[in-house]
């Protein structure tokens, strides 16, 4: 019995091993567990890298740790009766009536899973072999879920089904999923790991049990880039001000992050040429942009709004405020005044619209090409 008490307390340890931050939700998670009050299905939101899939695999592994054979398997996340889900990518050597599922990318999955539990769509995409797709959830994948949840638990506990970003499901997969949720199988549990719940179906969303995941602390994201990847103090402060709540932020940070090199020379070139007036280089600007594929174009247009803010903020003179690289504030000592109380929110919304656009598939020329003119008029309002 004592050997049970310490191994379930390691175990628990354990599972949470890779979370940073998060007490809050971690306890909230535990409490349920413990109480005999655990919904069949639990919704984790929040915004990207502040660790809801690191919560969920922790939470699942404590859910199915019954034995050490458990948590050896787990720990390799190999457990029989732990199921993932997650975007995928129709492929050229495909059959044409071929609906893609998870298992169809299982080694892919687990060998980026297994690096981190923190890791962006674009890094899947790429491992997937697809950079300039869009990937979703497919009704291929709802059916293999319906599948592998009628059997019964390998282990005799527990069966837990992950659903990375749930709102990325076509709308036959939602309605399949919908109905798993309304009569689930027996002794499983679901967790949604979710970005974008307005995206999903209301009835999806209110079969579950929603638990938002704020931003990761300051203060834990320092202590963990002191304590897991050897930073100073100094140079831990100054990233975790930057990373704004997102450890997968912080991990760019730490290394050349050539995307957002490249964004930065998109942004300077749109406002350059935007000031100058320059419509036929915007049109060839349009089209570069167009040829990003709509995932990077998205990244691009947070990064926008990012580096829209903190130029704005700039103009107040207070740089402890301020988080860019020495490139975005070498930048932004002479663009900055440009970004002002009379088109920061104009700008604000047309790059809102503009994401919102090219996440429901419109034409990425035409939507880049009058952002682009929209900005040669809101750059001269003061």
């Amino acid at each position: 019995m004592a050997f049970l008490l310490i191994f379930r307390t390691f175990a628990t340890i354990m599972a949470f091993e890779q979370v940073i931050g998060q007490h809050e939700a971690q306890q909230r998670l535990m409490q349920m567990a413990g109480e005999g009050r655990l919904p069949h299905a639990i919704m984790l939101c929040g915004p990207q890298g502040c660790g809801k899939l690191a919560l969920a695999i922790g939470f699942a592994t404590e859910l199915l740790s019954r034995t050490p054979n458990d948590a050896a398997m787990l720990h390799r996340l190999e457990h029989p009766d732990l199921h993932f889900s997650y975007p995928t990518i129709k492929l050229p050597s495909m059959s044409s009536d071929h609906k893609p599922v998870s298992d169809d990318f299982a080694a892919q999955w687990h060998e980026l899973v297994m690096r981190s539990h923190y890791f962006s769509m674009t890094e899947w995409l790429e491992l997937m072999g697809g950079e300039n797709q869009q990937a979703i959830i497919t009704a291929g994948e709802s059916d293999e879920l319906v599948h592998k949840l009628s059997l019964k638990s390998s282990q005799g506990g527990y069966k837990v089904s992950i659903v990375w970003l749930p709102e990325r499901m076509n709308i036959e997969c939602a309605n399949k999923i919908l109905k798993l949720l309304e009569e689930p199988p027996s002794q499983t549990v679901f967790l949604l790991v979710c970005q974008e719940p307005d995206q999903l179906l209301e009835t999806i969303r209110s079969r579950v049990q929603r638990i938002d995941v704020r931003r990761i602390s300051d203060d834990d994201i320092r202590q963990a880039l002191v304590s897991r990847r050897g930073l100073g103090d100094a140079d831990a402060t100054r990233i975790t001000r930057m990373a704004n709540g997102s450890w997968l932020k912080a991990l760019q940070l730490l290394g050349t992050d050539a995307e957002n090199e490249r964004f930065l020379d998109f942004f300077q070139s749109l406002m350059r040429l935007a000031y100058q007036r320059k419509v036929r280089d915007l049109k060839t600007w349009s089209d570069q942009m167009a040829a990003l594929g709509r995932e990077r174009q998205r990244r691009f247009l947070e990064y926008f709004l990012r580096l829209i803010r903190e130029n704005f903020v700039y103009n107040f003179q207070q740089p402890e405020l301020c988080y860019m690289t020495q490139r975005e504030e070498d930048f932004a000592r002479n663009f900055a005044r440009f970004v002002n109380e009379a088109n920061i929110l104009p700008v604000t919304e047309l790059a809102e619209r503009a994401y919102r656009d090219i996440g429901q598939n419109a034409n990425a020329k035409v939507v880049f090409f009058d952002f682009a003119l929209q900005m040669i008029v809101l750059l001269i309002q003061k």
